[in-house]
């Protein structure tokens, strides 16, 4: 059975590629292609091993036959012994294989004019690690992939280490594998340790003042170093409550204690002063809004403070003289009309901090009598062992003086017992109240900051209102106000723009506050609970060891009762003796 013969084909204007070059096809004369051009395309030191193997190739074959059963595939590898072919993918296309003329040991460096150019190859292996190069390097390093496969052999032949591979890709998908150097919940609420310590006076008569060393340890990676210690004085502790106000309005920012200007060197007042100063930092860096606050940071962390805060003054002195927090709003601070509360949860608590705050104030007007009454205390048992000790020193008895200077050292005792239990009542119980009457002024101060934000939205409505009413007179002059239609159209926009600005500042306040005033009920009742406790313990505490002076002293009086006995009825019983030898000559 005979094929199909064979059309003539023109491979020159056909294929645009040539690709039926082959030597299956007969003598290049059959397929007419001229020898002179074939010779130039062998045109390298290959090239005539290449044109005797196709002239060796050349016989008597018709054409038609292998055209007619395999007239597009090449040559199969093992077919001319005289040839070392190279095993080719197929799914190349048409950028394959040109044909078995064109097989031979090495790449041709010239390129016939009417052949595309051969398409670059590399072996399975490069592939792999010019792909893993890829994902290492930057783009700018892969230029070829021949320059790749060059640079890998150069490394296999030079020891050259492989290319740094970025460590923050891994997978598949190129997701960050690296660990964070804390947890998540720790980066997002970290914790501090502050304490405040150390108090000493310093300067001289016209400015001096008391001292404070704050120290502070936290796991917050905002700070330069996870410990570290300042010295703060009491009108530093005021511009932080200050700065923090201002900074995060309807925020319940833990206030300091208040000023005193007789008696601030004190040893009782410095103390239940530092006391109030620690629980203030200390609940500020528990915040959650708080603690990541900028002011915060550079008062714990400053050590030139005074320097930093003038520093920040003058940044900041083109928003101070924009009339506060609400003055990039266009609006001053001035409260034009009464404030009346709708919200009734805001009412209701309002209501609740007032009342609060007449019984905790009645509460610390009790606590400071007892106070005054353990002072007292202490100092009747200071005078009465000041008159023992007088009485002691003048008495010629020894049965009577040691007694009465024991008793004395014993009242010392006592004033010293109540002295340091009428401290111990300030410092639980009386810190507390004081403290929570200071947060209710910080609230307070919080629903002002929530009415100026009332009123500075109805203000930005009113000019909204009244920037839009001339807008539409303008509209209804017709079309010779178009320049300034324009304008007050813009204007329009930015008042409305202000007022959705303005409503949701509002809105948004009234939200945080209820988180701060629930925060604020949980606070207190741990708050009081740990003070009440702390001041019963400490009650119980004073009142055991009264009860064990008293009984030392009773013990003492028993025991030297006891010796006194003992050496009494030696001399009475040695004095018949000797009052009965001189009768003895006289009865002789």
């Amino acid at each position: 059975m005979t094929s199909p013969p064979l059309p003539n084909l023109d491979l020159e204007t056909d294929s645009p590629w040539g690709d039926e070059r082959s030597i299956n096809t007969g003598s290049p004369s059959a397929i007419g292609i001229p020898h002179s051009e074939l010779e130039a395309g062998f045109g390298h030191p290959s090239g005539a091993s290449a044109i005797g193997s196709a002239e060796t190739a050349t016989s008597p074959v018709p054409v038609s036959k292998p055209l007619a059963s395999k007239s597009r595939t090449p040559r199969r590898p093992g077919q001319a012994g005289v040839i070392k072919l190279e095993a080719l993918d197929d799914e190349l296309g048409p950028l394959g294989p040109l044909g078995d003329n064109f097989l031979s040991p090495e790449p041709s460096p010239a390129i016939p004019y009417d052949q595309p150019p051969k398409p670059p190859h590399k072996e399975p292996a490069s592939k792999g690690r010019s792909r893993q190069a890829y994902r290492g390097d930057s783009v700018l390093d892969q230029v070829s992939l021949e320059d790749d496969e060059d640079e890998d052999s150069a490394a296999r032949r030079h020891g050259k280490p492989p290319p740094p591979v970025d460590g923050s890709l891994s997978g598949a998908g190129g997701a960050r594998a690296v660990p964070p150097s804390v947890p998540v919940e720790l980066a997002a609420n970290p914790t501090f340790e502050i304490s405040v310590g150390d108090p000493h006076k310093v300067g001289d008569l016209t400015s001096a003042h008391i001292v404070y060393s704050v120290r502070t340890k936290t796991s917050s990676k905002a700070y330069r170093l996870p410990e570290f210690t300042v010295t703060r004085r009491y009108r530093d502790f005021l511009w932080l409550y200050t700065s923090l106000v201002n900074n995060n309005p309807g925020v319940v920012v833990p206030p300091p204690p208040e000023k005193q200007a007789v008696g601030r060197f004190d040893n009782n007042f410095v103390e239940s002063r530092r006391a109030a100063l620690e629980r203030m930092v200390t609940k500020t860096a528990a915040h959650p809004v708080l603690q990541h606050d900028g002011d915060l940071k550079l008062f714990l962390e400053s050590e030139a403070f005074n320097v930093d805060i003038k520093h920040k003054e003058k940044q900041t002195a083109p928003v101070t003289e924009s009339k506060g927090m609400f003055g990039s709003l266009g609006f001053g601070s001035s409260l034009t009309t009464k404030f009346i509360e709708n919200d009734e949860y805001f009412h209701d608590r309002k209501q609740y901090l007032d009342a609060l705050e007449n019984q905790l104030k009645a509460l610390l007007k009790a606590v400071d009598t007892v106070v005054l009454q353990r002072k007292a205390l202490s100092d009747a048992a200071g005078d009465f062992a000041s008159s023992l000790s007088a009485l002691a020193t003048v008495e010629l008895s020894r049965n009577l003086s040691s007694p009465l200077e024991s008793l004395s050292d014993l009242q010392i005792r006592i004033k010293e017992l109540h002295d340091r239990q009428a401290q111990q009542d300030v410092l639980t119980l009386g810190i507390t109240i004081d403290e929570y009457i200071r947060i209710i002024g910080s609230a307070k101060l919080a629903f002002q900051q929530r009415q100026k934000a009332f009123h500075t939205w109805h203000a930005a409505e009113s000019e909204f209102s009244k920037k839009r009413q001339s807008m539409e007179k303008i509209q209804r002059q017709g079309k010779t106000q178009q320049d300034r239609l324009s304008q007050m159209s813009a204007e329009v926009a930015e008042a409305e723009r202000k007022v959705n600005q303005a409503r949701v500042a509002f809105e948004e306040m009234g939200r945080l506050m209820k988180n701060e005033l629930d925060r604020f009920e949980k606070e207190k009742v741990e708050d009081f609970k740990s003070g009440v406790e702390t001041f019963l313990e400490s009650s119980v505490e004073a009142q055991k060891e009264l009860i064990e002076i008293w009984e030392t002293y009773l013990l003492q009086m028993d025991r030297e009762e006891d010796e006194a006995l003992a050496f009494q009825p030696a001399p009475a019983a040695a004095a018949p003796s000797q009052a009965a030898q001189p009768l003895s000559p006289q009865l002789e």
